[in-house]
């Protein structure tokens, strides 16, 4: 199988991507939604998220309130490490488990959708590395405009990535996300093209 990254500062259009891969064929592994899981009542992570935060982090229902938790990543950067040191880990070893899981024949292309592949994990790991990129004035727009957030947490939520500059020289295709869908679709196909040709050559 082919192991593949694909990255992309928030709001960049990566989730957008990472769709069309698998309507494409890709098998996919989507670290925001393992985060999802992980972080529910009665796991792990969830247990030690409440042990070092404290019980003013969590909702009414008991979930987590990921608002409360934002604001304390965002204003405090030895708060933000203790949760990367939380969860980080446990994404990987998720990662990890559902790929054996799974199995995969020689030509499958295995996408895992990894936002913070620079700044938490090994990108020896994978064959090819995929970063989706936006100018940094869309992305705010889009946090603003499709996630409710203030234009401070936006660009304080920016300021917490490596920026789009060191991740492009690391990576082995960019999809630039600068125009409409269409084209970001037609763009994403053609390094679909590219990672299908690498999958049959090693296989």
């Amino acid at each position: 199988m082919l192991q593949v990254a694909l990255t992309g500062n928030i709001a960049s259009g990566k989730s957008t991507v990472s769709s069309f891969f698998r309507e494409w064929g890709a098998t996919l592994f989507d670290a925001d939604a393992a985060v999802r899981r992980l972080q529910q009542p009665g796991t792990a992570v969830f247990d030690a998220i409440v042990a070092r935060f404290g019980r003013g982090i969590l909702a009414e229902d008991g979930s987590l309130d990921r608002a409360a938790l934002r604001a304390r990543i965002l204003a405090d950067s030895a708060e933000r490490q203790a949760l990367e040191r939380i969860v980080h880990p446990a994404v990987q070893a998720e990662r990890r488990r559902e790929l054996r899981e799974q199995g995969a024949s020689a030509e499958t292309i295995v996408v895992s959708d990894i936002p913070l592949l620079f700044e938490a994990t090994d990108p020896a790991e994978f064959e090819a590395i995929v970063l989706v990129d936006a100018p940094e004035r869309l992305r705010v727009e889009r946090l603003i405009r499709e996630r409710g957030l203030s234009r401070n947490e936006a660009e304080a939520l920016l300021q917490l990535q490596l920026p789009a500059d060191a991740k492009r020289a690391r990576s082995d295709f960019v999809i630039e996300n600068d125009q409409s869908r269409e084209v970001l679709r037609e763009r994403a196909w053609e390094v679909w093209r590219k990672l299908l040709s690498m999958a049959r050559n090693r296989a």
